[in-house]
């Protein structure tokens, strides 16, 4: 029953997403043909009968049902159509494109799982987890910030590696540490955040006594651990692919992210169409080979209720690391609402940081730390606001796996640019518009998280007990279930709290978020990307302020926890005695 459900809710979804897609003329309220007729020739003049030829050419005077209509039967065989602006065949650009973002996603996958292995692997030789401060802050770099410093630095300055275009192996070496970086400090995070709980279960003890080696150990462990997780694995992966439009732009790679990116600007909707579609084909196949791998890291045990959850054991953090980063950002935020982030000196432009201006300024004189300061409420509210609704979507569909699954396949295959601008186009540019098409995305993987959790949960040999004895579904939902769910995803929407808010940053770089002048961190990015090597610290400054936040959000929750647990020792004990039943 499930898989149907599931199905259906990716068709539906499917079908909603494309004809948003074929829609996005008519929503922008813009001509069509005027962009399309500037696309093709800057200078010639858009009179009544150029643009009605225009019309007439692509078929716009049908109406966008017609248009839907002809672009579906083409699909059905095999046709994507051909470019409004180039006049050249669809297939062969996506295809394209396609094959340069799955070798992009490869190696910054690869990245990833190195940087994560290097976290992970002194919780398997500690045998206990730290309170992951270093992991948020990886995960909460800038990517493109990233990318800009990486093709300076090794680029321009050292000139190790090639700064622009795509032509061999060299060139991959740039863009996959700029992706794989951030993905490696969350992947790193959730695997080691549920370590410890796992290698204090009373295998573990058993295998030791019985003289296993340590290596097999860790290998079970891992088996143990990363079946809840594979749904995250591959999200990371599809976001990669088609969430790489930043750094794609950086390094002028040929992706299929700034082909729908370039595709859209120029509202060349044939090939927009077929770009949505690819990263819409690879997120769905994705999603089966994470569910695949899942099922047979499971084995019998899903089947047959068998499983034992671990109990949940917070790791304990010293009270000083979430002190020494709440006091240094607050700090730095207090500093700034003290002083005017509107006032321009143009005689003071790029000035280095000094008693006048402690952070510097930018490229128009502005104070760099009265803008970080004003921006913090707009920035960090609004991403807490949609990471906290992100978490009780994901809770709420955690209970419906089959609606989940098929929805978020959908969901998490979009790049926030391309909702993003879909949103734009309705809503017009703006903070509100922004916050919303970064909701509608960001969901996924607390919902896989979640759903993952609960299918074990319900599953586990505790929970049948309980049904046994006659527990009621209230008290089981409330006790047991919610319980052991909540907790860890609730730990895994504050490490992406700092995500959301980049790819809030993300929309406002493109010109889809908050405006100018506007003091919100990714506006301070994107203004500073320009003349990053000759004043770094008006870039270094909001990316700091991410950074902290990250390191903040994941200790103090930790701290918080440890402190719970200390305050309640025969609650907590009482209830891991319950779960070891």
């Amino acid at each position: 029953m499930r898989p149907t459900t599931a199905g259906v809710t990716r068709a539906l979804c499917l079908a909603a997403a494309l004809a948003a897609v074929g829609l996005l003329p008519w929503l922008s309220g813009r001509d069509p043909a005027l962009t399309v007729l500037r696309a093709r020739s800057a200078e010639q003049e858009p009179t009544k009968e150029a643009l009605s030829a225009i019309r007439r050419d692509l078929g716009l005077d049908a109406g966008p049902l017609s248009l839907l209509g002809d672009w579906a039967a083409g699909l059905l065989r095999g046709d994507l159509g051909t470019s409004w602006v180039s006049g050249t065949d669809i297939l062969p650009s996506v295809v394209a494109g396609l094959q340069v973002s799955l070798g992009l996603m490869a190696a910054a996958l690869s990245v990833a799982v190195l940087l994560a292995a290097a976290l992970v692997t002194p919780v398997l030789l500690r045998g206990r987890g730290s309170a992951g401060a270093f992991a948020a802050m990886a995960a909460a770099v800038p990517e493109f910030l990233l990318a800009t410093v990486a093709l300076l630095v090794c680029g321009v300055w050292l000139g190790w590696l090639p700064t622009s275009g795509w032509q061999g192996p060299e060139y991959l070496v740039l863009p996959a540490v700029a992706l794989g970086v951030p993905a490696g400090g969350l992947l790193g995070r959730l695997v080691a955040d549920a370590l410890p709980a796992v290698l204090d279960e009373r295998w573990v003890e058993l295998w030791r006594g019985a003289g296993v080696n340590r290596t097999r150990v860790a290998r079970a462990a891992l088996r143990r651990v990363l079946s809840p997780l594979v749904p995250q694995f591959g999200m990371v992966a599809v976001g990669l692919t088609g969430g790489a439009v930043a750094v794609e732009t950086v390094f002028a790679v040929p992706g299929i992210g700034r082909t729908a990116l370039g595709a859209a600007t120029s509202q060349d909707l044939p090939l927009l169409q077929g770009a949505v579609l690819a990263l819409l084909a690879l997120g769905l196949v994705t999603g089966a080979v994470a569910a695949l791998v899942r099922r047979r890291l499971l084995g019998p045990a899903l089947r047959d209720a068998g499983l034992s959850l671990p109990p949940a054991r917070p790791v304990r953090a010293h009270p000083a690391i979430p002190a020494v980063l709440g006091t240094l950002l607050l700090g730095a935020i207090g500093w700034g609402l003290f002083r005017d982030p509107y006032a321009v000196d143009t005689a003071a432009r790029l000035a280095p940081p000094s008693w006048a201006n402690p952070m510097g300024t930018d490229g128009l004189g502005r104070d760099v730390l009265a803008r970080l300061g004003h921006g913090a409420a707009s920035t960090v509210g609004t991403a807490a606001a949609v990471c906290l609704l992100s978490l009780v979507v994901a809770l709420a569909l955690g209970f419906l796996p089959g609606i989940a699954a098929g929805a978020a396949d959908i969901a998490n295959a979009l790049p926030p640019v391309i909702v993003g601008i879909l949103v734009a186009a309705a809503a017009g540019p703006g903070t509100g518009g922004a916050a919303l098409a970064v909701a509608l995305i960001s969901w996924p993987p607390l919902a896989a998280h979640a759903a993952a959790l609960v299918q074990e949960v319900r599953a586990s040999a505790f929970l049948t007990a309980q049904r046994a004895i006659g527990a009621p579904p209230l008290w089981i939902l409330t006790r047991h279930v919610l319980p052991s769910v909540a907790a860890p995803v609730a730990r895994h929407a504050l490490l992406r709290l700092p995500g959301i808010a980049l790819a809030l940053a993300s929309l406002g770089f493109l010109g889809l978020g908050a405006q100018p002048p506007a003091p919100e961190w990714g506006l301070l990015l994107d203004e500073s990307r320009a003349y990053v090597e000759r004043a770094p610290w008006a870039a270094l400054a909001p990316a700091a302020a991410l950074a902290l936040l990250a390191g903040l959000a994941v200790s103090g929750a930790a701290y918080a926890q440890g402190r719970e647990r200390r305050v309640a020792p025969g609650r907590t004990v009482r209830k891991e005695a319950a779960h070891a039943v």
